[in-house]
């Protein structure tokens, strides 16, 4: 009578929890130029006051001798001015090299580093590159958190960044 109760019980118990999701889907556009250096990109979330909720990646010459690289962040000048120069570099998790030409895919989960327990609300996605002999570029996708349902919001850079997608997934 009651081993079915209990073996759906336990099966409840074992399931996994799922989480909410994003996924950015980042383009970084190939030069056809002498000198090319990879540019440095930050990716966060910030709320409708431009305060960041969470930044997600930093990519950046961190092998530089004597941490020179770092000193090249504050070219991403808006994520410098909005949470970059509070944070002492490398950041765990968070900081890693700069990356070649093409599409890079990111994801992150509720509940997990870097993006942690985030609010109900409303968002944006900002992307800032940087790329010395290069431009600056910043693009911003809004978002609503969490999300109902699978979503999808997309734009395109113009000349240091490509294609910028946010996918939410419930």
């Amino acid at each position: 009578m009651y081993k079915p109760l209990l073996l759906v019980l336990g099966l409840l118990a074992s399931s996994p929890v799922l989480a909410a999701s994003i996924d950015v889907e980042l383009e970084l556009p190939h030069f056809d130029v002498a000198d090319y250096r990879r540019p440095y990109v930050a990716a966060w979330l910030e709320r409708p006051d431009n305060s960041v909720a969470a930044n997600l990646v930093v990519w950046y010459d961190a092998k530089m001798r004597n941490a020179e690289g770092a000193k090249w962040l504050k070219d991403m000048r808006l994520w410098w001015r909005r949470s970059g120069r509070e944070l002492a570099m490398p950041v765990d998790g968070l900081t890693s090299a700069t990356r070649q030409p093409g599409k890079h895919t990111l994801s992150f989960t509720e509940g997990q580093t870097p993006l942690g327990k985030l609010a109900a609300g409303e968002y944006r996605l900002v992307v800032e590159a940087a790329r010395e002999h290069g431009g600056r570029e910043v693009v911003s996708l809004p978002l609503q958190w969490p999300p109902t349902n699978v979503t999808r919001h997309e734009a395109r850079g113009e000349h240091e960044l490509g294609t910028i997608a946010v996918q939410l997934k419930p």
